[in-house]
């Protein structure tokens, strides 16, 4: 087997694997991101299906998103610049979003697959690391679009001796955008898991409002951050 795909096969509990042209896929993982991008698209539908000039109904909930999203990347980019990333921030924030309230309020244990369990999408690592890589991959390609390979002058800013520090930094990003992510997501549902198994009537219903706090407190977290690396991209460095 290829060394490289034992290094990029990151696995946490069981799994159900899906075969396909020879490579294992975590089948559960799709599943519930199929689930979690339906309910995405069936509420944009319904928001944005008759749209008028005075939004009223579902369309003002869908223009509140919008609007949210909006100032987020404004915030975090910048005036100038902030237009352009509004629908890949909101691709994530919503994403992220949906699948942490998803894991915390479908009864997804309820339904028994060959193996392993269904969970979150944000439940697996992987999904969390190919958030966070999509996020290094957007703030490289906004800084190198906007200032060209002048853009890796910002690794010897301000002195060369800060080179290596700053290289780490590049590295250091996607690890703990995916980490805290993952690692919040799991613990909220291990603990309802461990609390239902005990105490399976009133007690776990606090932690399992609290657990929808921090869902959507995370996905906050996350699309902050990630504006906040596209806007450090794309700034002017003296």
């Amino acid at each position: 087997m290829n060394p490289l795909l034992e290094i990029a096969e990151v696995s946490v509990g069981q799994h159900y694997y899906w075969e396909l042209g020879g490579y294992e896929l975590h089948g559960q993982v799709l599943i519930t991101s199929w689930v979690v991008l339906a309910i995405i698209a069936t509420l944009s539908f319904l928001g944005n299906r008759d749209l008028k000039s005075t939004p009223d109904g579902f369309q003002n909930f869908t223009e509140l998103v919008t609007e949210f999203i909006r100032d987020l990347a404004k915030t975090q980019i910048g005036e100038e610049d902030y237009l352009k990333w509004v629908p890949f921030l909101g691709t994530i924030f919503l994403f992220i979003f949906v699948s942490n309230w998803s894991g915390a309020l479908l009864p997804y244990r309820l339904i028994e697959i060959p193996n392993g369990e269904l969970a979150a999408p944000t439940n697996d690592i992987n999904t969390t690391v190919a958030l966070a890589l999509l996020t290094s991959i957007s703030y490289f390609y906004a800084g190198i679009s906007k200032k060209g390979l002048g853009y890796f002058s910002r690794y010897v800013e301000p002195a060369a001796f800060l080179l290596p520090i700053n290289v780490l930094e590049d590295f250091t990003k996607p690890l703990s955008l995916s980490f805290r992510l993952f690692g919040n997501i799991l613990a909220d549902e291990l603990v309802v898991g461990v609390l239902v198994a005990l105490v399976p009537l009133i007690i776990p219903i606090p932690i399992m409002l609290l657990g929808v706090f921090t869902s959507a407190i995370q996905a906050l977290v996350f699309a902050t951050l990630a504006g906040a690396y596209i806007g450090e991209a794309l700034a002017d460095h003296h």
